[in-house]
Formats: structure tokens, sequence, C-alpha cells
């Protein structure tokens, strides 16, 4: 069974061109040929021009949004969007900023017609049902989209030598999957498949969904970390290969480049964010629902950090 794992994988999309940087440029065509495979056009009313990426004398780089999807995808299913991430990136404020949407928020489902869980919009219509979907809850315009088939993390992990990250809980893998690894209290090192086990707990977390969220949010910081390094990254071949056959974007090769150039900055400030609500089972199904002040405080956030200084 598949399971709910992406802040990992799609963030190494982003640090290919804010955190790798010139080495980068140093695997200029392998890097390339990587972009050239992740990307893919969805058609979509952009509600405003695409912002300006490039930085000039008397034009400066724009803050930008960006939706992370983690696809779930099933032989034969559609699948679902069961992780979203709002990004924006403002070079200005040097700030770069992570907002998740829990999968179970309900909400209207554009172009559907129903009020439904976020996560299924994917699975109603795809990227393009999904972008807007979020668009209107978040009432943000999405510049660009990246979407992962979130089976890569064992992979990505491996293929970065491994992270560290500090655990707060003593406990063992004896679920589902029975590997039967000891996860101890303090710092840690992760390989891939330890990872894996890192980011799936939840029963055995009292803070449930929002703990595995957190160790999530851990092996995102630890691997911004570890590619700011770029001597510990042992395998970048690899981590192409990862990213090339398990990530779709509407960036082109030159999106990602003018990025890379100029929103590094963005990632000296980073600022995460889970959105908050209430769970409860509405006509037999549960759901997140999200008050309006909660909502509107979010838009708040992202609004904030798509402003000028």
């Amino acid at each position: 069974m598949k399971k709910k794992i992406i802040w990992s994988i799609v963030t190494v999309v982003i640090l290919l061109f804010i955190g790798v940087g010139g080495y980068a440029y140093y695997m200029y065509d392998s890097v390339k040929g990587t972009a050239e495979d992740m990307h893919e056009e969805v058609k979509r009313d952009k509600p405003k021009d695409s912002p300006n990426i490039t930085e000039e004398e008397d034009k400066p780089a724009e803050p930008i949004s960006i939706l992370m999807m983690g696809v779930d995808e099933r032989e034969n299913d559609q699948g679902r969007s069961d992780a979203l991430i709002m990004m924006t990136l403002n070079p200005e404020k040097e700030k770069m900023q992570m907002i998740s949407i829990p999968r179970d928020t309900r909400t209207e489902i554009i172009g559907h017609g129903t009020r439904d869980k976020i996560n299924h919009a994917y699975a109603f219509g795809g990227t393009k049902m999904a972008i807007e979907t979020v668009e209107n809850f978040t009432d943000i315009p999405v510049d660009y989209y990246i979407k992962v088939n979130m089976e890569a993390l064992s992979a990505l992990v491996d293929a970065m030598g491994g992270v560290t990250v500090h655990n707060d809980l003593d406990w063992y893998d004896e679920g589902y999957y029975k590997k039967g690894y000891h996860y101890r209290e303090g710092d840690i090192e992760l390989n891939g498949p330890k990872a894996l086990g890192y980011v799936r707990m939840r029963h055995l977390d009292p803070n449930g969904d929002f703990g595995r969220n957190e160790r999530q949010r851990q092996i995102i910081t630890a691997i911004i970390d570890k590619a700011s390094n770029v001597s510990s990254v042992t395998k970048f071949d690899d981590i192409l290969d990862v990213l090339g056959s398990n990530v779709k974007t509407d960036m082109t090769f030159e999106d990602m480049m003018n990025i890379q150039k100029n929103y590094r900055s963005a990632r000296n400030k980073i600022e995460q964010y889970e959105i908050k609500g209430q769970g409860g089972m509405i006509g037999g199904t549960y759901y997140l629902t999200v008050p309006e002040e909660e909502q509107d405080k979010v838009k708040e956030m992202l609004k904030k950090n798509l402003a000028h200084s």
C-alpha cells in the first residue's frame, strides 16, 4: 500500500535551483535532461499574468507561488493528491513559506459542483481541478505546480547519502510493514527505508497525523541542509534519476534556472505552517472543517509573503 509521503521528494526539486546552486550549473546537461523529463503542460486559465522571475535593473524578480502535490497513484486509478503544500518564495524578503493543507479538508471542489475532501479534487479532475480547488480555497493564484509520485522517498534519501533528524519519541516500527527499526530518542541517522518508516508512523504518536506531518517537515529541513553542502551529496546522478521518473511540473528548464539564480536567498528564512481545523463525521465520512477565521488567517499569511516590502 502506498502511503502519504511527499514533503521530502518535492522539496528536492526546489533544491535544484535554490539549494544546490552552482553545482546544478556544473551538471547543466544532466539537469536540463531531467527538467525536460519532468515538464508537462496542463491547460488551465491562470488568474493572472505570469510573474517576472528574471532579475533586471529596473524590474526585480517578483514573489511567486508554487503548489506542490504528492500524488498517490494506483494502477487503473487516477489517484489522490494526499499531500498539498502551497509554497511562496519572496526574494526581496528572503523568505520561503510552506503552508500544508490537510488532505481531509472539506471544501468546494471547483469544476465538480460538490463539497468534499480537498484531496479528491485530483481524483475527480486531475491536476487542473486540484489547482483550481486550491486556488479557490486559499484565494491565491498558483504560478507553478510540482506533482510528485511519493514512491520515490526511499531512493531519494539514499541518493542524498542519508539524512539526520532529531527524534522526540522512542519507538519501534512494528506496524503494518514490521521492519523492526528502532527509532531512538535524540539525533538519529536515517537511510532511505528508515526515513520511510519515520514519516509513515502515526498510531504510536500521541499527536497522530499532526505528529507525522511534523516528522515529514523534519525530513524537508534535513534534505535542505544536506543539499546546501554539495560535497555531502554523494549520488547526484541518482537524485536526477529519481526526480525524472517521479516528478511532473509546468516549470521549464529556463524557469528552474531563473528561480535558482534569483530566489536562492528565500531559503534564508523558512516558515512552515499546517492549516488547523476540527475533525468529525459528516454523512458518515470523516472531514476536517476549517473555521472561517483560520482560512482568513492563512490567506493573509500567503498574501503577505507574496507582497513587496
